[in-house]
C-alpha cells in the first residue's frame, strides 16, 4: 500500500467543487479543507506507485481550479489510533 498527501492550492471560488471532485476519485480516501499555505489536502491510498502516478499526473491535473500542487509520499505511519486498536483486540 502506498500513501501520499497531495497539498493543493485552489482558486478561491473553486474549493468546494474541487474537493468534491477529488473525493469522488478512486484512490483518494479523504480530502481536507485546511488553513495556511494550501487550501486542500488529499489523502491518496493506492496499491502501488503506478496507480499513484496515474492519480497525481492524470486525475488530479485534469481537475479545473487547481492552481498548484505538491505531493508527499509517506514512508511510515505513526498513529496512536492504530496502535491503540492493535492492543485493544479482544478487550471488549
Amino acid at each position: 500500500m502506498v500513501t501520499a498527501l497531495a497539498l493543493l492550492t485552489v482558486k478561491r471560488d473553486s474549493i468546494n467543487k474541487v474537493a468534491e471532485k477529488l473525493a469522488d476519485t478512486d484512490g483518494i480516501s479523504e480530502v481536507y479543507s485546511v488553513a495556511g499555505k494550501y487550501d486542500l489536502v488529499a489523502v491518496i491510498r493506492v496499491k502501488d506507485n503506478d496507480r499513484l502516478a496515474e492519480i497525481v499526473t492524470g486525475s488530479i491535473r485534469k481537475i479545473e481550479g487547481i492552481e498548484s500542487s505538491e505531493t508527499l509520499i509517506a514512508f511510515r505511519v505513526y498513529s496512536r489510533h492504530d496502535l491503540e486498536s492493535m492492543f485493544a483486540i479482544g478487550l471488549e
